[in-house]
């Protein structure tokens, strides 16, 4: 849906933002939005990193140990 705007779309979208908003109010939404996507990145990053941890766990085997079993001598009267 988006990759259909292209150049002239992102023009009219500004022209748009600009009459609603107006100059003052605009570079405060960018920032706002900006910042909105930067914690959606990190938050995103936590997510993905968890992920892979728990993959990683999920590969280590545990480690098996012998135990030896000692003979019982079977008394016979």
């Amino acid at each position: 849906m988006l990759q259909n705007i292209g150049v002239p779309g992102l023009i009219i979208i500004l022209i748009i933002a600009l009459v609603i908003f107006g100059p003052s109010k605009l570079p405060a939404i960018g920032r706002a939005f900006g910042n909105t996507l930067a914690e959606f990145k990190n938050a995103t990053k936590g997510l993905v990193s968890d992920d892979e941890s728990e993959h990683k766990q999920e590969k280590v085997k545990p480690e098996l140990i012998a135990i030896e079993k000692k003979e019982e001598k079977s008394v016979v009267s």
